[in-house]
């Protein structure tokens, strides 16, 4: 049976955020990182601080778990995993560059591309231009030729013994919650793990680029602006890091 929600005219026009979380048998992967965002995002919003997220509905269960709170609605929900991620995972993605029209770091003091919220139509949309033109994906692209992110997930990358990704708050985006926890096991891997910002052409040169993502946990970008590039070793490795077997 699908479940009711009550939802206002402010929570259909996106007034609100959202978490999903990679919710494993022994529970919610990263929680309380996810918890903390889901709070600094509410707060760009100017909404009250969430109250107790009561996660034990998906207690025993694998998939993904949403949390969406707004000013008059919390509401925690599970599903499976979509086919399409696991696909993704394990075979990587064709990714396109696009701009995005905007300087990093330069945004209108009312911005919102540092808070997940539910406005995530020009993300999906961004999305199925990519589909349209036989990729999976898109990473965006400042004015001044910095990669910022993709639709739906950080950029990370592997430049000899460099595994990095992009500042969250120079370039004005999203922390990205898997991609700061895979780098800070990079020591483990006898890796250093750095934050610095990338042109277009310096990424295409790397050894090996990902898209992460709490559900994907990381997906090798096989192809860049139509140009293929090799699979990593690292990716297996990566993900038994991360804890997902494939």
């Amino acid at each position: 049976m699908t479940e009711r929600i009550l939802v206002t005219p402010a929570d259909l026009l996106g007034d609100g955020v959202f978490e999903t979380l990679h919710l494993r048998e022994s529970g919610p992967w990263l929680l309380p990182e996810h918890l903390g965002r889901l709070a600094r995002s509410a707060a760009l919003l100017d909404l009250p601080p969430p109250p107790v997220v009561d996660v034990t509905a998906g207690a025993g269960r694998t998939g993904a778990m949403r949390i969406i709170y707004t000013r008059t609605l919390l509401h925690v929900g599970v599903s499976a995993i979509p086919e399409q991620v696991l696909r993704e995972r394990r075979d990587g993605v064709r990714v396109l560059s696009a701009g995005l029209g905007v300087a990093a770091g330069h945004r209108p003091p009312w911005s919102l591309s540092a808070a997940k919220s539910l406005s995530y139509a020009s993300n999906f949309a961004a999305r199925r231009w990519a589909a349209r033109h036989q990729a999976d994906d898109v990473v965006w692209v400042s004015l001044e030729g910095y990669v910022l992110e993709a639709p739906t997930a950080s950029v990370v990358w592997l430049s000899g013994d460099e595994l990095c990704t992009v500042p969250p708050a120079e370039a004005g985006i999203l922390d990205g919650i898997t991609a700061a926890h895979l780098l800070s096991l990079a020591p483990s891997a006898g890796l250093r793990p750095v934050h610095r910002m990338v042109t277009l052409p310096e990424l295409a040169t790397a050894d090996a680029i990902w898209l992460t993502s709490s559900l994907r946990g990381l997906a090798e970008v096989i192809s860049l602006d139509g140009t293929e590039r090799p699979r990593s070793p690292w990716t297996p490795r990566f993900l038994a890091m991360l804890g997902f077997s494939s």
